[in-house]
């Protein structure tokens, strides 16, 4: 093959994938809707493609990138002269770190027995993934059932001196609203915990608007550690995040070095050792650039578009708004007895060209989370929002003359006599058969598959998630 070849057969690879651009594609990716910030970013991520972020003395321009970044992340973020940072692969890896910084100063300051995360059911993922990586405890925290807001109460209730740390969220994924990171970070200050902010999605949103309902970063007294990603509204490329610490020592606990071993002494401030610097470069390049004016405009045009598409779609008869979407992230929920099932109206929106991200029911103490369509908008999507709306209105009238996803009765019950980790690969297969994503082949019309995952208990819906991936990724016959 030539390298022309090559490089034709890797776009017509893409044919099958998700638009990157426009603004449809609203889970995964962030366009600013700008041609120039894109070919800018390339360059300045093909200008160091090759160099190794893993040691900046061999490389000082790495060092040159992060400190600058870091500041303008502190600067942003509430930060002080005693705060420090470090540059990591995206928001997963910051809070890993962020998780991983608490154990460790909680195992060298009070641990005994095991470490407990305290962490509302709305906080990311990326938490619990940390937890099992770290041996922590996960200890839910309900949320309130109508804001979608950690209940302050229910933490100062869940403190003890197992806590090792506290997370809220600024905004959540889930829903777009902000936690009460004041009066949640008042009561982990009086009780000597650490507590960490997730403005992984907001981070980089929330300091450019005029009417964030109250304080969420690092000037809060008792906020440790927080987390923004650069490759989502700092809109570099993927992936490329930052994890501020509001005193260096804090940093430290994250950090690993050993001389124990006959090659070079390893010092590491990520879980990574080689880390790529091409996305660092690009987001460096990027800020450099817009400045805070050009990223205000940005922030502030996807934010109008928010607010203009949660208005919308509150006019649409059998759908609803869920909690205060505070900077761009929209969680659709269905109104009423009678409102449209919104794992339909995902289905007929991906018909008209749309990726809207189902999200489950969620069963908690108090009052229960309803199934949710989340929506991201980014500077793309802002002039598209007519046309977002149009094609809802048309998809909930679609949707509502459809009968409601129901699982399989008998399905459902025989998965509640199976133990999830006896299960192997060939029986993990198999069931997938039954449900109907067999060989890794996902259906057009995906609600019946969600409501099936929502009905079965969590531990046997999660072996079979996994088992979905593992047919995905099955090497091809060799040629």
């Amino acid at each position: 093959m030539t390298p022309q070849d090559v490089l034709a057969e890797l776009t017509a690879m893409q044919a099958g994938d998700l638009p990157t651009h426009g603004g449809a594609t609203m889970a995964y990716v962030y366009d600013s809707g700008r041609a120039d910030i894109d070919e800018l970013a390339a360059a300045a991520q093909a200008a160091f493609q090759w160099t190794n972020a893993l040691d900046p003395t061999a490389f000082p321009s790495v060092a040159r990138i992060e400190n600058d970044l870091v500041g303008a992340a502190v600067g942003l973020l509430g930060g002080d002269a005693a705060t420090v940072g470090t540059l990591t692969s995206g928001g997963t890896e910051s809070c890993l770190l962020a998780v991983l910084a608490a154990r460790e100063r909680w195992r060298r300051t009070a641990g005994a027995g095991r470490a407990r995360l305290l962490l509302p059911v709305t906080a990311h993922a990326a938490f619990r993934k940390a937890a099992h990586l770290f041996g922590l405890e996960v200890v839910d925290v309900a949320v309130d059932p109508a804001t979608c807001r950690a209940d302050p109460s229910v933490v100062a209730g869940l403190l003890d001196e197992r806590t090792a740390l506290v997370v809220v969220s600024a905004p959540s994924y889930p829903h777009g609203v902000l936690d009460p990171v004041a009066d949640i970070a008042a009561l982990t200050a009086a009780a000597g915990v650490p507590c960490h902010v997730d403005a992984c999605i907001g981070g980089w949103i929330l300091p450019f608007l005029d009417d964030v309902p109250e304080p969420f970063d690092l000037s809060v007294p008792g906020v440790t550690s927080l987390s923004v990603d650069l490759h989502k509204y700092g809109y570099a490329p993927k992936g490329v995040s930052v994890l501020l610490t509001a005193d260096p020592e804090l940093r430290q606990e994250h950090w690993f070095a050993t001389a124990g071993w006959p090659g070079y002494p390893v010092v590491n401030p990520t879980l990574a050792g080689t880390r790529p610097a091409g996305a660092m470069a690009a987001a460096w390049a990027v800020h450099r650039w817009l400045g805070t004016d050009g990223y205000r405009a940005l922030a502030r045009q996807a934010h109008a578009a928010t607010r203009a598409l949660a208005t919308g779609i509150a006019a649409i008869d059998g759908l609803r708004v869920v909690g205060d979407p505070v900077t761009t992230l929209v969680a659709v929920a269905q109104h009423g007895a009678d409102g449209v099932d919104v794992l339909n109206l995902a289905d007929e929106m991906t018909a008209r060209g749309w990726l809207l991200q189902p999200q489950p029911p969620f069963a908690q103490p108090g009052g229960d989370l309803p199934a949710t369509l989340h929506l991201t908008v980014t500077g793309a999507t802002a002039d598209r929002v007519p046309a977002l709306l149009a094609d809802l209105a048309d998809a909930a009238g679609a949707a509502a003359a459809l009968p409601r996803p129901v699982a399989d009765p008998e399905l459902v019950a025989a998965a509640a006599t199976i133990d999830p980790a006896a299960l192997t690969v060939a029986e993990v297969d198999a069931l997938l058969e039954l449900a109907g994503v067999g060989g890794g082949r996902l259906p057009e019309r995906m609600a019946p598959v969600h409501a099936l995952v929502a009905a079965l208990p969590r531990a046997v819906a999660e072996r079979l998630l996994a088992g979905v991936l593992d047919l995905v990724y099955r090497p091809a016959p060799r040629r």
